[in-house]
């Protein structure tokens, strides 16, 4: 069966600013290049990368306003929808610290998904914001997206587009954990043992076994270009939308194979392109 392809990119550009030590940029850049025939780059963090040739009053301008707008996306209520206040100056000096690191920000903030994805499409110059490239920001921040059905913010993992964002902190922090992990924590267990007891159910932060996650969800970032969808339905595909840490474990590390038929059949035919 032949796939009509809404877009291959040419051009794929790696942002990586988790500051995660165990995250290998270069091991996802082979990966991604096994996957598709197209130009493979790593860059350093995504803002630092924008504004790479911006000096003096122009860049303080830029990153003054980014900050303000990086404020405004803060989640304050995860139970509120649309909640817009003006952002307090410690605050918008947070977010000014943040940006002005090479790597690795500082985490405690859930920021509004959609409208981070928006404010980060502005910055990516005018001659890579097509279908021809592929932007993937892998990030430590934390960002989260508004759920119709029970309506509060729940973390995310990534959100596909232009640009892709991946969440590195999304990896630990969205997917359910066992119960027994937070009735045990209810019980008053501390944390620390409780991620020790569950190491081989779940990611942690610095988990060796990050990257190979990371993979998957750079796979379906490729396939939401392909197809206008990243998900499977197949728990052993990488592509599975997964919401439990189990799932997650399942699809991307413990699977006996890593695409479905369905799915690695779209891959043949565009190797063969």
């Amino acid at each position: 069966m032949s796939h009509p392809f809404l877009s291959i990119p040419s051009f794929v550009h790696i942002y990586c600013g988790t500051g995660e030590d165990q995250l290998n940029s270069g091991e996802m850049a082979h990966y991604l290049r096994s996957l598709v025939r197209a130009s493979v780059d790593i860059r350093p963090e995504f803002v630092r990368w924008a504004l790479r040739y911006c000096t003096g009053e122009a860049r303080e301008s830029i990153t003054s306003k980014t900050a303000l707008n990086m404020a405004r996306l803060k989640v304050r209520d995860v139970t509120k929808k649309d909640v817009r206040v003006d952002p307090l100056k410690p605050e918008i000096d947070y977010e000014r610290r943040n940006l002005t690191k090479a790597t690795g920000r500082t985490c405690g903030v859930i920021y509004e998904g959609f409208t981070l994805q928006q404010l980060y499409c502005e910055f990516i110059d005018p001659e890579e914001r097509n279908l021809d490239h592929l932007h993937l920001i892998v990030t430590n921040q934390l960002f989260a997206t508004w759920d119709t059905s029970n309506h509060r913010y729940h973390a995310r993992v990534s959100i596909y587009g232009l640009p892709t964002l991946l969440s590195t902190s999304g990896v630990v922090e969205a997917p359910a954990k066992p119960r027994a992990f937070y009735l045990r924590r209810h019980l008053g267990e501390e944390v620390h043992e409780l991620k020790e007891h569950f190491k081989e159910s779940c990611i942690d932060y610095h988990d060796p076994r990050l990257t190979g996650v990371l993979k998957g969800y750079a796979a379906q970032a490729l396939f939401y270009y392909l197809l206008g969808y990243p998900f499977c339905e197949d728990r052993n595909c990488r592509l599975f939308n997964a919401h439990r840490q189990s799932e997650l474990l399942q699809a991307q590390l413990f699977s006996p194979y890593e695409f479905c038929p369905r799915h690695q059949a779209v891959l043949d035919q565009l190797q063969e392109m």
